[in-house]
């Protein structure tokens, strides 16, 4: 019975036990389900790592890769491409994952192809900017494997062949640079699909064939610049449809046909250049409608018909060109309107009828030309309201009437004296009469007209005696007063003493110190010499006095010097003194020590060679080594080598300073025009950036106190001289150093002496790549272009070379928000150790000085005062060290604090 009973017990426990057993055996199944899924996914997570490197290591093989293709000397360059990580290379930057983002290698001095360089291997690639190199062979087509490309730049190379199609596949470039290289054949009209593209330059290369009408699709286009190339046909009228075009650039190609009437529907446009080509047919009033336009050039085409009315409705319009043309009918009233205008150029066209007295209202004008027309009339405007006048033109038409007065009574007004900017007046070839008005004279305090430098009154009906007050016109280098009826004697300056006879023939009586003419008689210079007479009387007595002071001088010297045998004096230092106490007196023994140092300037004496003339090395019989320039021969260019000499005497006799090269003193010869300076042994400060082995002395320390000693220069010219100074012409190649490194502003050829602090318009000078945009693009100038100058030299020093198209890369706001983003220690020169602790303060705050000097608009730049000042202060603007620093950060436009 007790069996019995327990085996009931035992079978109700069975179903518990199955029940449990099975609970382990699900969990056991889970558990080891997991383990299986952990263990089959680790991998793939383990994969994605892989795959990051492999990545990277597919871009640094390409690299690599291509970097051994180079020729010898560009490998060396690119020294610190090795190991596997691309971003720790110089010129890369990456983004967090570490896949390339920027390769920016501009002027970076590479030769070589691309024909090696895979670019399928860059799939984050976002930048490209191999420009200003000397890279060759084409462009390969599989280029546009680099699908997310913003900017691609590959001007100033020396590239060949056609323009790839396949970039019309890159859909998200914005930039794209392929000036300045040898392309040939058409460009694509695929390049109509790039619809985010905001730049798109191709000067400057022998391309063909006709402007893609698909360029009209571009509904993003900014910038359009496609001059100097050999492009034909028609301007397509679909470039009509670029509503954000501000650039439009097609200058010296051989376009034809007629100005789309279109164009005027490009109402953001600020320039338009289509001159120097082959365009027919008649101006579009449609441009009238262009009201942000600045700059208007068509000139040197085969444009007909009459000026449209409506372009005087351009109230932006500052440089306005239609010369060389086959213009007709008058010139319009309503160009008295244009109140910005500062060139009015419409020389050379058919243009007929009077001169518009509208056109007195143009008071900002600064060069106004219009020479060789069929105008007639008096000069019907009021000249004395254009006191901003450089140069007046109004040759070869048929003007009449009187010289002088004002429009109601058809002369020029005496008031033309208050233009005194004036550089060139000519009035040749007209019918007008009267005297030349006494106003015309510069004044003996330098005068109002103090920059004439050629006057043309020639083939008028001009009669008098020319007024005595000539004799004051120091400035003047050009005369011509032929075929008028003119008597009297010549003013007695050098203009007219050298002037040949072909510049007085054809008059009713001149006379005087010239070749070829008459002398004047007594009766004739009675009152020409009666007013001489009181200045000779002074001159006598002012050196009679001078001659007194002599006497007591050497007299004293000669006493002190009796006394002091026994002092021993330096004998070098007094050679110096007396040597150039000796040139004071004796000009003909300097200019043969000169000839004679330097075996009649044989070129192994020379240091330099410049526009204007080369610099000899010249060590003078005492022992002291000077810097003599050598103005170029006088031919053809004679009166610009002319200009220079006396510019740079003007400039430098003005000026006294530490950072600022000596002159002491010049010859005027014959053969020659010299001009002696203190020796700098240091040489140029673009010698010393060029050669590794000069640049590796050339220290952090060095290389602020030479940026602090420039801006210090430049201040003294702009701020602290009687009227200011403007070089024109700061570049590396015009610093010089001497043998501590000190930084002395040279070459004052182009320099100008300002009666104002305004701005005003000239011939263009200066070095390509220093020169502000403002005086490229309109010609004016003002201290606001040294500044700009001194800020593209501060970035040479820094960076060790040309900033080349850094400085480029800032105009365009897509451009440079990717140039901003560079790290600052990977734009110093690579050559030298980054600086440290208070140099890398310094160093910042150079970089920040000449970011701000470099400002497209002239008045947002800073002053050479307030540059100085920020110098002298070593204030830096940040506390973060360089490593962590970008453009960005530096780049306050607004403000230079």
């Amino acid at each position: 019975m007790a069996s019995l009973s327990k085996k009931p017990l035992f079978n109700q426990f069975i179903p518990s036990l199955v029940f449990f057993l099975l609970i382990i055996i699900i969990l056991q199944l889970v558990s080891s389900s997991t383990a299986y899924v952990s263990s089959i996914t680790s991998p793939f997570v383990y994969t994605n790592g892989m795959a990051k490197a492999v990545e990277e290591r597919k871009e640094a093989e390409a690299l690599l890769k291509w970097k051994t293709s180079l020729h010898i000397k560009s490998q060396s360059l690119l020294s610190s491409w090795v190991g596997s990580n691309p971003c720790n290379w110089v010129r890369i930057n990456c983004d967090k994952s570490g896949s390339i983002t920027h390769l920016n290698l501009s002027t970076y001095d590479l030769r070589g192809t691309l024909q090696n360089l895979n670019f399928q291997s860059f799939s984050n690639l976002l930048s490209l900017d191999l420009s200003s190199n000397s890279l060759y062979g084409t462009i390969p087509s599989n280029i546009s494997n680099i699908f997310k490309l913003s900017v691609l730049d590959l001007s100033n190379n020396q590239f060949t062949g056609f323009i790839p199609s396949s970039l019309g596949n890159l859909s998200n470039l914005n930039i794209l640079y392929l000036s300045k290289n040898q392309l040939f054949g058409f460009i694509p009209p695929s390049l109509g699909n790039l619809s985010n593209l905001n730049i798109l330059c191709i000067a400057e290369n022998p391309l063909s064939g006709f402007i893609p009408q698909e360029l009209g699709m571009l509904s993003s286009l900014n910038y359009l610049d496609l001059p100097l190339n050999n492009l034909t046909g028609a301007i397509p009228a679909s470039l009509g449809n670029l509503s954000n075009l501000l650039y439009l650039s097609l200058f010296k190609n051989q376009l034809s046909s007629s100005i789309p009437q279109e164009l005027g529907m490009l109402s953001s446009l600020s320039s338009l250049s289509l001159d120097s080509n082959n365009l027919t047919g008649t101006i579009p009033a449609s441009l009238g409608n262009l009201s942000n336009l600045v700059t208007l050039f068509l000139y040197e085409n085969q444009l007909s018909g009459s000026i449209p009315q409506e372009l005087g409705m351009l109230s932006s319009l500052s440089s306005f060109d239609l010369s060389s043309n086959n213009l007709t009918g008058v010139i319009p009233t309503s160009l008295g309107n244009l109140m910005s205008l500062t060139l009015l150029s419409l020389f050379m066209n058919q243009l007929s009828g009077f001169i518009p007295s509208s056109l007195g209202n143009l008071t900002k004008l600064a060069n106004f030309e219009l020479f060789l027309n069929q105008l007639s009339g008096p000069i019907h405007f009021e000249v004395n309201n254009l006191t901003q006048l450089k140069s007046l033109e109004l040759s070869d038409n048929q003007l009449t009437g009187h010289l002088p007065e004002i429009v109601c009574h058809g002369r020029i007004s005496p008031k033309l004296g208050e233009a005194t900017q004036l550089h060139v007046l000519d009035l040749s070839s007209n019918h007008l009469d009267g005297e030349i008005p006494k106003e015309l004279d510069i004044p003996q305090q330098l005068g109002d007209l103090k920059t004439l430098e050629r006057l043309n009154l020639s083939h008028n009906v001009l009669s008098g005696s020319i007024p005595s007050t000539f004799d004051q016109m120091l400035s003047l280098i050009s005369i011509d007063l032929s075929y008028n009826q003119l008597e009297g004697p010549l003013p007695n300056t050098k203009a007219f003493r050298e002037a040949p006879i072909e510049a007085f023939r054809n008059n009713k009586g001149l006379c005087g110190n010239a070749t070829g003419l008459k002398a004047c008689s007594s009766a004739i210079s009675h009152n020409h010499h009666a007013k001489k007479r009181n200045k000779v009387m002074k001159l006598i007595l002012i050196l009679s006095g001078i001659v007194f002071l002599i006497f007591i001088v050497v007299g004293i010297t000669l006493f002190v010097c009796l006394r002091k045998k026994e002092i021993k004096i330096k004998p070098k230092e007094a050679d110096y003194q007396n040597m150039f106490a000796i040139w004071s007196y004796d000009g003909k023994m300097v200019y043969e020590n000169i000839i004679d140092a330097t075996e009649d300037f044989d070129d192994k004496h020379c240091i330099a060679v410049g526009g204007y003339g080369n610099v000899y090395k010249v060590e003078l019989p005492t022992g002291q080594v000077v810097a003599v320039k050598k103005l170029h021969p006088l031919l053809e260019d004679s009166v610009v080598n002319l200009k220079a000499f006396t510019s740079e005497i003007r400039s430098l006799t003005e000026i006294r300073h530490r950072n600022i090269v000596k002159l002491h003193g010049f010859c005027s010869h014959s053969r020659h025009l010299l001009l002696v300076y203190e020796f700098l042994e240091g040489g140029s400060l673009e010698i010393i950036l060029k050669n590794d082995e000069l640049a590796l002395d050339f220290d952090w320390v060095k290389r602020v106190n030479v940026v602090k000693g420039v801006a210090s220069a430049l201040s003294y010219m702009h701020h602290n001289c009687s009227y200011p100074i403007i070089h024109r012409d700061i570049s590396s190649k015009n610093v010089l150093l001497d043998s501590e490194y000190e930084a002395h502003v040279s070459d004052f050829g182009t320099a100008r002496i300002m009666s104002s602090d305004t701005s005003y318009w000239t011939l263009f000078a200066g070095t390509f790549g220093y020169t502000a945009p403002e005086h490229a693009y309109t010609m004016a100038v003002s201290e606001k272009c040294d500044v700009y100058s001194f800020g593209v030299v501060t970035l040479e020093v820094v960076m060790g070379r040309h900033p080349g198209d850094l400085i480029s890369s800032f105009l365009s706001p897509s451009f440079a928000s990717l140039s901003y983003d560079v790290l600052l220690e990977d734009i110093l020169d690579q050559r030298l150790a980054h600086p440290t602790n208070q140099v890398e303060g310094k160093v910042i705050l150079v970089l920040k000085i000449a970011l701000a000097c470099l400002h497209t608009n002239p008045q947002s730049r800073p002053t050479m005062r307030q540059v100085s000042q920020k110098l002298s202060n070593w204030k830096s603007p940040f506390t973060k060290p360089l490593h962590m620093i970008t453009l960005r950060e530096l780049i306050d436009l607004d403000n230079f604090n």
